[in-house]
């Protein structure tokens, strides 16, 4: 008996290997999606101005990286005893502004020389409804609890939202003919604004895409996260206590169903056989001082060195570095 609806997508005609450059922008599904690309060594940049969500903010992003524009102290604000910057996630905000400055601008450049020579951009649209800022207009990223009644909530259309990507992809292609673009709705639910609104938000998104993938046929591409989430694992033990994000299960699963999709068998092997090193960096031994655990280390520590020599496109001096510091202290 089949308890699932499985959710049937053909493999890439591509594949996403570790010689390719990826970049990530979007709402947390790209965050996951990401965090596991970076853990298996892949080269990312994930979500250089913080999780966004709406469309025109991951656009207002990728736009600016392209105009090499560096952001300048007098487009902070202060709020709450911390300076902000509405393109950016609040992880980006800062009591000292120079601080601020500095950090959205170190993650900015490197972004902005990654987006020329990038194979991949992966988008995670999470929701069409944004909010402006009245005091100038602008939609922004990130509301960074000022109070509601300084902006304006509304809901973006699918021509909208359409139009301001067609020229963002034909500008990106200009630049990097070879690049593919593959686009993902979150599968987080956004219950605050209701279930019926969120269900429309969502099918906004998916029409959006799907809008320009048919402009864009040769390199815009769909990963169905979304509907894995919300047709292949219904049930809520795939949800997490807030029954709205992925479980840890859940995001394992949907990162298993994406190398199904985008990795080539050389790319599985690899990343089994980093695995297994990634699962000795995690021991925690019972006696640090054995002899046992310092055979164990050093052992740890020529698999990732011939891991290396194997794959030299792959850099694992963090790595190294970790196990230096522990064979220091034997």
């Amino acid at each position: 008996m089949n308890l699932q609806t499985p959710v049937i997508f053909a493999k890439a005609s591509f594949d996403i290997t570790h010689h390719s450059t990826i970049l990530l922008f979007g709402s947390c599904f790209s965050e996951n999606i990401g965090l596991k690309l970076k853990e298996n060594k892949f080269s990312v940049n994930v979500n250089p101005f913080g999780v966004l969500y709406n469309p025109f903010s991951i656009f207002a992003a990728i736009n600016r990286l392209l105009d090499k524009q560096m952001f300048t102290r007098d487009e902070f604000i202060h709020h709450n005893d911390s300076y902000h910057s509405f393109m950016h996630h609040g992880s980006f905000s800062n009591i000292s502004l120079d601080d601020a400055v500095v950090h959205v601008n170190e993650e900015f450049s490197l972004a902005s020389k990654q987006l020329n020579v990038a194979d991949f951009l992966l988008i995670t649209f999470g929701t069409s409804y944004v909010f402006r800022w009245k005091e100038t207009g602008t939609i922004v990223g990130n509301c960074h609890k000022i109070p509601a009644n300084q902006f304006v909530r509304q809901r973006l259309t699918v021509d909208e939202i359409t139009s301001t990507w067609s020229q963002l992809i034909k500008r990106l292609l200009t630049l990097n003919p070879n690049l593919k673009i593959v686009f993902t709705v979150s599968p987080i639910r956004h219950f605050k604004d209701g279930a019926h609104e969120n269900q429309l938000s969502k099918s906004i998104l998916h029409l959006s895409i799907d809008n320009l993938m048919q402009q864009f046929s040769a390199h815009t591409f769909y990963f169905p996260a979304y509907e894995i989430m919300i047709d292949e694992l219904r049930d809520y033990r795939f949800y997490a206590d807030d029954m709205l994000h992925p479980s840890q299960l859940a995001q394992n699963y949907i990162w298993k169903k994406f190398g199904e999709a985008y990795f080539s068998k050389e790319t599985h092997a690899i990343l089994d056989e980093w695995q297994r090193i990634r699962q000795s960096l995690w021991h925690r031994p019972n006696n640090a001082r054995s002899d046992a655990y310092k055979k164990f280390v050093y052992r740890t520590n020529d698999d990732i060195k011939a891991f290396e020599e194997r794959y030299p496109f792959i850099s694992c001096q963090n790595e190294k570095n970790h196990l230096a510091r522990i064979i220091k202290n034997f």
